[in-house]
Order: C-alpha cells, then sequence, then structure tokens
C-alpha cells in the first residue's frame, strides 16, 4: 500500500470529520478546531491556512511550502505535510490526484470532483452531483463508498474531442 504526503498510511475508513463550514470557515475557525482536537496554533499554521484561504486553486505542497516559507523561511517542508495531513484528517481540505502532477491541496468547504483531458491536460472542476448515480450503484451492488475528490476521471475535452 502506498503512503501518503506525510508516511503515513492514508486513510480511506468511513469517517465522520468535524465540518468548517458557514461561520468556521475562516482561519480562525479552522484554528479554533484545531485547538479543540488538541491542536497548537502556530505560525507555520496560520500562515499555511491564509494560504490555502487565500485562493480557491489547487496548490501542491510544494507551492504552499514556498508560500509559508516566504513569510518563514525557516519551516522545513516536512512540517508542511505534518500540518496538512492534520488539517486532512480534520476534513479541513482534501488532495487530490490530477493528471500526473503531485496532489493538490484546496480546502474540503470547496470540494469537487475533476476531469482532465489525456490530451492537452486541461482540467475540469465539476460538481460531487456528477458523480452521485456512480456513488448510489457502488454503494448498492458492492457496498462500497467512492471519493470523488482523491483522482481526477481521465478522459478528452471538447476542444481535443
Amino acid at each position: 500500500m502506498s503512503k501518503g504526503p506525510g508516511g503515513h498510511e492514508p486513510d480511506h475508513g468511513d469517517h465522520t470529520h468535524p465540518e468548517v463550514s458557514g461561520a468556521d470557515a475562516s482561519v480562525e475557525g479552522v484554528l479554533a478546531v484545531m485547538r479543540e482536537h488538541g491542536g497548537r496554533v502556530t505560525s507555520s499554521r496560520r500562515i499555511l491556512l491564509g494560504a490555502l484561504f487565500a485562493t480557491r486553486e489547487h496548490r501542491t505542497a510544494e507551492e504552499l511550502t514556498a508560500a509559508v516559507q516566504a513569510q518563514l523561511p525557516d519551516v522545513h517542508p516536512s512540517t508542511i505535510y505534518r500540518n496538512l495531513d492534520e488539517l486532512e484528517r480534520l476534513g479541513v481540505v482534501v488532495h487530490s490526484h490530477i493528471g500526473h502532477g503531485p496532489a493538490t491541496y484546496h480546502l474540503a468547504a470547496s470540494a469537487h470532483g475533476h476531469l482532465v483531458c489525456e490530451v492537452c491536460g486541461s482540467t475540469v472542476d465539476v460538481a460531487d452531483t456528477m458523480f452521485s448515480g456512480l456513488a448510489r450503484q457502488a454503494k448498492a451492488d458492492h457496498g462500497f463508498t467512492i471519493d470523488p475528490h482523491h483522482f481526477a476521471v481521465p478522459g478528452r475535452c471538447a476542444n481535443c474531442g
């Protein structure tokens, strides 16, 4: 089995994570959730969350590390990976594998599915509802719960037909 970005086995169980939404959908709201679960508020966590909230785009761990190191040059990349693991465990972020590149991260509150063109590499963000029929069928036929955020569905975009 492959290991996640922090060197841990990925957790694919059916768990309920605290949701960060509404009034909590802010850096301070997430930090409060982290405190409730025994986490410390550090400068690197605050800056990492700021980088995640600053854009709704997919960002790699390397891009997020660069954003944190621009303000705190001594933060080691392993610190960022551990923080991303913790944020994912708490249900704050999700990571996705889009195409052949590295995993990307974005806020769970804006989680969505992905279609990626195998010809030009373009990515289309799609609503989770696109996968609801597949999710129902997988559950009914196999007792399997799918995660439509984790991997992109490959194919061809309209331009590459």
